[in-house]
């Protein structure tokens, strides 16, 4: 067994590579940057973690999802992995002390959000590591085209001038031809490599229903289709009223949304990956990093905002290769509803001023201060103090994420975590002199290992047991030795946190152009403009429809969406389709044939079958007509 299935099998456990995988490690191990494009469920994380364990040395891998980077670096800590990932929701000191591990402590994976490299301290702690590989997850946020755009993806590149040598891996899920060529322009590849998987779903039925009634089909839906399924729905209020909905109508069902508190929802999720509950309804705040095989169903009530979107969320389903389907539900409501929320998600440049100032003074910093510093967020209360409208102040503060600024995240749960900051000689000294608290302090030494060289988590009813003091006592001996300065005490918190990426600036100074603001609001339409063209086009098989979008061009029809199934109930089955269309692509590959020759030339069917395979044909763009009148293939 080679190096590279040695240790897919003792970490992951898997014996062979899904495809692709090894051919995107080969070419990472051989110094390409590569830009890898891998349907959602395909294994991406694989692609960087396997040659990164394969090299000495640190691999640096950007995201811009905190919750998928604590569960990566939780999933690779519990192999026996030392994994470390910098979030917003760190002090400095915390911070300080993680980098400084990933240079000297043995650190294999440390992940950042793109924000963080807006930092002096982490490009200057970067240069001193020992990286072997720049992993860039969602590099299609790198791309204005891209449907995430985050103008903060454009610092990345700057890491080739504090590690020159390194090579890069760009992964992605959703990426047009446009996007692909643009990932690899802002990275500055070397040269051009793209490694694709085709985003083809064989098992994958898309089905698109236009109803008016969507709370009595959504109820059809879920009867007559068995198994695990996902409700996507735009707002949280409604996540609620259809779980209510399926209930009453004896499916079991829960609701998920990021304002639910984190005990909440680890419960609701767990519930719904161990099948205790079959359907969940959720914002599209679920989903990403779960990975759960045997998803039969995933329904979208509303239009989501992007073919990319849709077909990720989509993509949940049936990754056991099992039969599964994609519904998407649409009425004439939901163009005029999707076109009001996109350009509502694009607040004037005074309202954005407006309200970034209104920001820094409810946190009294002053220009130029603040960088690096996170303070619990509370929109109700700012709204109230500022008189701001909360959907406004809500899109400004995405806009401001976006253009690094400032980074929000809602309800992310951090566990309490200590470190001691005096030595060990200063700790015994502290001891002897307080002998009221030798036998707390010897019990934390005793419970955690490396108190001293990182910020541990841990539980504070922990210590309770194993202390026989109460929970207010012991918070109390930790505060006491906090303020005491021996050690570091963050207890844990469950609210939104804001931290100022980039030292706060005048209002007035912010660097968003209205033309800018007008571009990605133009951007934005048109993509929502290529979803409501999905979902109302009747006439052309679904799965074609979504390749296209993403530059498959020549891929056959899947004969299990809507629209092919409509197509074979005129008599024509997928395989006579596929028989008789092949026939004529041949037939035409070096000729051009008139319609009667044509028919009379193919063998595969009757002249009923032939005619009804040719109509599709034509009007689905595949023949067409010369200036002689006789049929073509469109190559």
């Amino acid at each position: 067994m080679d190096q590279l299935h040695q240790l897919l099998k003792q970490y992951w456990g898997f014996s062979e590579f899904r495809p692709l995988q090894l051919d995107i490690i080969h070419s990472v191990m051989h110094g390409n940057d590569t830009l890898a494009l891998m349907p959602t469920g395909g294994g991406k994380s694989i692609c960087f973690q396997v040659p990164a364990m394969a090299q000495p040395g640190i691999c640096i891998v950007v995201s811009p999802l905190i919750a998928l980077m604590n569960d990566q670096v939780e999933t690779l800590n519990k192999k026996g992995i030392k994994a470390i990932a910098v979030t917003s929701s760190m002090n400095k000191r915390e911070v300080d002390i993680a980098l400084d591990n990933c240079v000297y402590g043995g650190i294999k994976f440390l992940y950042l959000s793109p924000e963080r490299l807006n930092s002096d301290i982490v490009k200057t702690r970067i240069g001193k590591m020992p990286v072997n590989l720049i992993a860039v997850d969602e590099a299609h946020c790198i791309s204005q085209w891209g449907y995430d755009f985050r103008p903060s993806y454009l610092k990345i590149a700057e890491l080739r001038s504090i590690k020159p040598g390194i090579n890069i891996l760009a992964l992605t899920a959703t990426a047009t031809s446009d996007v692909i060529t643009d990932i690899q322009s802002k990275l500055e590849f070397k040269k051009n490599n793209v490694l694709k998987k085709s985003f083809a779903r064989n098992n994958l039925a898309y089905v698109v229903l236009y109803e008016e009634d969507k709370l009595n089909r959504i109820v059809k839906i879920c009867n007559n289709v068995k198994g695990s399924g996902i409700i996507y729905v735009r707002s949280r209020k409604k996540t609620e009223e259809i779980a209510r909905l399926l209930n009453q109508n004896n499916i079991v069902a829960d609701y998920y949304h990021a304002g639910l508190a984190n005990s909440v929802r680890s419960k609701k999720q767990s519930d719904w990956l161990n099948s205790t509950n079959r359907i969940i309804v959720c914002t599209n705040a679920f989903g990403m990093g779960i990975d759960k095989p045997d998803v039969r169903l995933v329904v979208h009530l509303d239009l989501p905002d992007s073919i990319e979107a849709y077909f990720q969320e989509s993509g949940r389903a049936g990754r056991d290769e099992q039969k599964a389907f994609s519904v998407l539900l649409y009425d004439n409501a939901d163009k005029i509803e999707l076109e009001r929320n996109i350009r509502t998600s694009f607040p004037p440049i005074e309202s954005i001023r407006q309200i970034y100032q209104a920001i820094a003074n409810y946190y009294q910093l002053a220009v130029g201060s603040g960088q690096d510093q996170t303070f619990s967020f509370d929109i109700a209360d700012l709204c109230n103090r500022y008189n701001l409208n909360a959907l406004t102040v809500h899109n400004t503060l995405g806009l401001l994420k976006k253009e690094g600024y400032l980074t929000i995240t809602e309800s992310l749960y951090q566990p309490s975590r200590i470190h001691f900051n005096a030595h060990k000689d200063e700790l015994y000294k502290f001891q002897v002199a307080h002998k009221e608290f030798d036998g707390f302090i010897k019990l934390l030494l005793r419970s955690y290992t490396g108190l001293f060289d990182n910020y541990v988590k841990f539980n504070e009813n922990d210590l309770v047991i194993k202390s026989q003091l109460k929970y207010e006592q012991v918070v109390q001996q930790l505060t006491y030795l906090h303020k005491a300065g021996l050690l570091s005490y963050l207890p844990q918190t469950e609210v939104p946190q804001i931290t100022f990426t980039q030292p706060r600036v005048d209002a007035n100074a912010l660097n968003i152009s209205k033309e800018h603001l007008q571009e990605r609001e133009a951007i934005a339409l048109k993509r929502m403009h290529a979803i409501v063209e999905y979902a109302s086009n009747p006439d052309k098989c679904r799965s074609q429809m979504l390749l296209s979008y993403f530059s498959e061009t020549n891929s056959d029809p899947c004969g299990i969406c809507d629209y092919c199934l409509e197509r074979n109930k005129k008599e024509v089955n997928n395989q006579e389709f596929e028989d008789v269309s092949g026939e004529i692509k041949s037939l035409l590959f070096s000729n051009h044939l008139s319609l009667r020759d044509l028919v009379a030339a193919v063998t595969g069917a009757n002249e009923n079958k032939i005619l009804k395979v040719i109509q599709w044909l034509l009007d689905n763009g595949r023949l067409y007509y010369d200036q002689n009148n006789k049929l073509q293939w469109k190559d």
